[in-house]
């Protein structure tokens, strides 16, 4: 789950098809680019501890290679029987515990900070991971029910998700969780029959679905987009075939379509994705 490199980050998030915003991409060596202030977090997180991690690497391979030329048997025909250096000793037993403090204080900030909104949520989303797809409960006034399965190319027509740049092969959905930009939603996820795991990479989420019990994270978009994830833990012979999408839009376009799908889910669909389409050809044509 890792974000994609430069050129390929600029190609996601300037394509003309605008209607997505991060997805896994060939090649990838880094995590997608980060949509929420999780996952800045978790990027920035990242860069730091490689701060620690490359010179201690190159550290301890300089060392390696040290002993192994100056102290070969060839060279050293009498080996040292030194016991014990104190300063040395000191040394590596002070270094790593500052080395550790310096990378726990953040870790731990992090962590608190994935399971504790900094509001309350706007939004309450239930995700209920099943073999093989997902079952989301909005809780909101007028509870709306909808499942999320694999979009099969013999159904891409009637969807009108021909564009596979935008719904590429094994990550399209038939129907997409829609939330507002800029709002904190809390996600409480669980499974129906055996542990499943929901995954959002641009956003900083990974959380286990467990049948019986309801886990409990929260994420606030903060770039319009689609947004691919998959399930992470491996669940049976389609676990492969099991995505996540979701469609982050603008308040007034998911209280339109909040108001349509507990009526005509798929018309409700198909009319936020035209108003969608209708947006980036504007935004593309002021560029």
């Amino acid at each position: 789950m890792k974000k994609v490199t430069g050129a390929a980050a600029a190609m996601v998030l300037l394509s003309g098809a605008a209607a997505f915003a991060a997805q896994p991409t060939p090649w990838q060596t880094d995590f997608q680019p980060a949509a929420s202030p999780i996952m800045e977090s978790i990027t920035w997180f990242e860069n730091y501890t490689l701060w620690f991690i490359i010179p201690v690497t190159l550290l301890v391979l300089v060392l390696l290679a040290w002993c192994i030329v100056r102290f070969r048997a060839s060279a050293n025909p009498t080996p040292s029987r030194t016991s014990h250096n104190t300063i040395i000793e000191v040394i590596w037993t002070v270094g790593p515990v500052l080395i550790l403090l310096c990378l726990a204080i953040p870790s731990f900030q992090l962590l608190t900070a994935q399971y504790t909104p900094p509001e309350e949520p706007a939004l309450t989303v239930k995700a209920i991971g099943n073999q093989w797809n997902w079952d989301y409960e909005y809780q909101v006034e007028t509870p709306l029910t909808f499942n999320s399965a694999l979009l099969l190319d013999e159904d891409r027509a009637a969807a009108g998700k021909e564009d596979r740049g935008a719904y590429p092969r094994l990550l399209a959905v038939d129907n997409e969780v829609v939330v507002p930009v800029d709002a904190t939603v809390r996600l409480l996820v669980t499974g129906s029959d055996v542990i499943h795991s929901f995954a959002m990479p641009a956003f900083g989420v990974k959380v286990d679905a467990v049948p019986g019990r309801i886990n409990e994270t929260w994420f606030k978009a903060t770039k319009e987009g689609l947004y691919y994830g998959q399930c992470s833990e491996l669940c049976g012979k389609d676990h492969a075939y099991m995505p996540i999408a979701i469609r982050v839009v603008t308040p007034d376009q998911y209280q339109t379509w909040l108001a349509a799908a507990a009526t005509d889910l798929g018309g409700a669909n198909r009319a936020l994705m035209a108003s969608v389409d209708a947006q980036n050809k504007i935004a593309s044509a002021g560029e």
